[in-house]
């Protein structure tokens, strides 16, 4: 008795036809629902006329754009938001590296200090910029009185009162938070760094800061390009540290185009509406800009 063997034409019966289009469907329709529906009602409620207790009252074809680009404190926060996204992105990116490349060798207490450094992560993004927040406080904040009793300041400052040194403040904070999730990015990445490349670099007569730019740096370009595209969208859209600490104060002088957006969503929900759109074609574009420049997705030369 032969087997008889399906010949290559012959269609698949039932669902294998579709493929993996059962199993991914669940993920494609989360994904609609998620994350494209709210996208679209975003759109949308830019072109509305929309009363403060949340009535439409009509089309406003493109005036909330008009009045967004109109605002008198727009280009002020979105070029602090420039600059706060490549500020608090590089740092994290270069501090990322070193406790990377530090956590990666073997010394004492390695494994407690790997756990230290998950504590930032582990809390609230928004729990840690208050503890900032109270700790630079200008009456009873921990930095005012150390400082004050060293003698390094005459009278208490107010740290996050003025834009000069709130802003610092804010980019020392997100990078804090940011380290963790970075820092164990790369980690991951240089554990996938074979040893015997070092070992041929060494008998090469390669130094060590040879063998990191030629060997570690190429090899830990997936783990670096994943690093800094989730931190490029994290930090620009960040709200809790800002939110937490100036609530983008005194007036907007201390917010991104995120916390700019809450702040219209009190007087117009149109106009907060128009800026979460820019917001989000800025974000498109800035992760799209870096991936070109980067090269992402083409082989090295060979």
């Amino acid at each position: 008795m032969s087997l008889k063997t399906a010949s290559p034409g012959r269609r698949r019966p039932g669902l294998a036809r579709l493929g993996p289009l059962p199993w991914i469907g669940p993920a494609v329709l989360l994904i609609l629902i998620v994350v494209l529906w709210p996208v679209y009602e975003m759109v949308r409620t830019s072109f509305l006329k929309i009363s403060t207790s949340g009535f439409v009252r009509g089309s406003a074809g493109t005036d909330k754009y008009r009045k967004l680009f109109d605002e008198p404190d727009f280009g002020h926060v979105l070029t602090w938001t420039v600059i706060w996204t490549l500020v608090v992105v590089g740092l994290t990116i270069l501090v990322s590296l070193a406790l990377a490349q530090l956590f990666n060798q073997n010394f004492p207490g390695r494994r407690i200090t790997r756990w230290a450094l998950i504590a930032p992560w582990a809390a609230s993004v928004l729990m840690t910029s208050i503890g900032f927040k109270w700790m630079l406080n200008q009456t009873a904040g921990v930095l005012n009185t150390l400082m004050t009793d060293l003698g390094l300041i005459d009278n208490p400052r107010d740290w996050l009162g003025d834009p000069a040194t709130a802003w610092p403040w804010m980019m020392f904070v997100a990078v804090f938070v940011s380290l963790p999730f970075t820092t164990y990015t790369l980690l991951a990445g240089l554990q996938t760094v074979p040893g015997e490349v070092y070992e041929a670099a060494k008998v090469d007569g390669t130094s060590s800061w040879q063998t990191y730019l030629r060997i570690t740096l190429p090899l830990l370009r997936p783990a670096l390009l994943v690093g800094v595209v989730i931190n490029l969208i994290n930090v620009f859209n960040s709200f809790p540290v800002i939110w937490g600490m100036t609530q983008g104060g005194p007036a907007s002088d201390t917010a991104t185009t995120t916390v700019f957006m809450y702040q219209l969503m009190s007087t117009d929900m149109g106009e907060s509406a128009a800026m979460s759109v820019v917001n989000f074609a800025l974000v498109v574009v800035m992760v799209l800009l870096f991936l070109r420049v980067s090269r992402w997705n083409q082989e090295e030369d060979r």
